[in-house]
C-alpha cells in the first residue's frame, strides 16, 4: 500500500461502525486491509479511534501508531502538518467518530487541502447514517438536501422547520437533518407541533444496531406513536 519514495502518499478515508457492533458485520474487508497497512492517522477522538483500530486489527501494534486529532478545537494552521507524511510518501488514514469521514465531519477540511496539494484521496466503502436513513425512508432519493443541525433557539428552530417544509414542497426535495441525541425527543415534539399533518416524517435511529428503529408516517399518524429517542443517534427526514 506504500508508494515509492519519490511519490506522494495517499489519503485514505476509513469509515467506522455507527455503534458498538462488530466491525466486519457492517464494514468490508478492504477496511481491515487498509488499517493493517497504515500507521499514521487523523482522527476526531484518539481513544475511540484506537479502540476501533484494535477491534478491526487486534494484532496491530498500538505504540507504532502516529495519531493527530482533528476536531472543533483544532487550529487551522495545524491541518497542513497532518498531511506532511503524504508529502513524504507515506499513506495517511482519516477515521471519523462514526460513519464516513468528510460527511458531516471535520475530516472534510483535510480532504480539501489534500486536493490542493495533489494528494490522491481514496474513499473506502462503509455505512453512512444519512444515506441509510434516506434509503429506508421511502422519500425522494433523487432530490434531497442534508441540512445538519437545526438552530437551538426555539423561535429560530420553528422558522427553520417551516422553511424546510416549504422547500420540500416547492422543490420536491427530501429534507434531512440531525440533532444532538439528548435533544431528540424535544425535536420530535417540535416537528409534530410545527409541521403540517400531511407532511411525511421519517425517524431513523440506531442504524445497523440491534436496536435499530426506522419509521415513516405522516405527522398526523406520528401523533399516535410512542417512542423514546433519548441519547440514540438519529436522522430526521421530512417530505411535504
Amino acid at each position: 500500500m506504500n508508494d515509492q519514495p519519490n511519490q506522494l502518499g495517499k489519503l485514505y478515508l476509513i469509515p467506522t461502525t455507527l455503534g458498538d457492533n462488530a466491525p466486519l458485520e457492517v464494514l468490508p474487508i478492504s477496511i481491515k486491509q487498509a488499517v493493517e497497512q497504515i500507521d499514521i492517522y487523523i482522527v476526531e477522538n484518539e481513544k475511540t479511534a484506537r479502540h476501533f483500530i484494535k477491534k478491526i486489527s487486534p494484532r496491530k501494534s498500538q505504540p507504532s501508531l502516529h495519531i493527530s486529532v482533528l476536531n472543533k478545537y483544532t487550529e487551522p494552521e495545524q491541518i497542513p502538518l497532518m498531511l506532511e507524511p503524504c508529502l513524504n510518501g507515506q499513506n495517511v488514514g482519516i477515521i471519523s467518530e462514526a460513519g464516513c469521514p468528510g460527511v458531516a465531519d471535520p475530516g472534510a477540511d483535510v480532504v480539501r487541502l489534500a486536493h490542493q496539494k495533489n494528494i490522491q484521496v481514496v474513499p473506502l466503502v462503509g455505512p453512512s447514517s444519512i444515506l441509510l436513513a434516506l434509503m429506508a425512508s421511502g422519500m425522494n432519493g433523487q432530490r434531497f438536501s442534508f441540512n445538519g443541525y437545526l438552530p437551538i433557539d426555539k423561535f429560530e428552530r420553528k422558522n427553520a422547520i417551516k422553511r424546510f417544509e416549504k422547500l420540500s414542497n416547492e422543490l420536491g426535495q427530501s429534507q434531512i437533518f440531525i440533532e444532538t441525541p439528548y435533544r431528540n425527543d424535544k425535536l420530535l415534539a417540535e416537528l409534530l407541533k410545527n409541521l403540517r399533518n400531511d407532511t411525511r416524517l421519517c425517524v431513523a435511529c440506531d442504524i445497523t444496531l440491534s436496536t435499530e428503529f426506522i419509521l415513516t408516517k405522516t405527522v398526523s399518524e406520528w401523533k399516535n406513536v410512542q417512542v423514546s429517542l433519548h441519547k440514540r443517534p438519529a436522522i430526521f427526514i421530512i417530505q411535504a
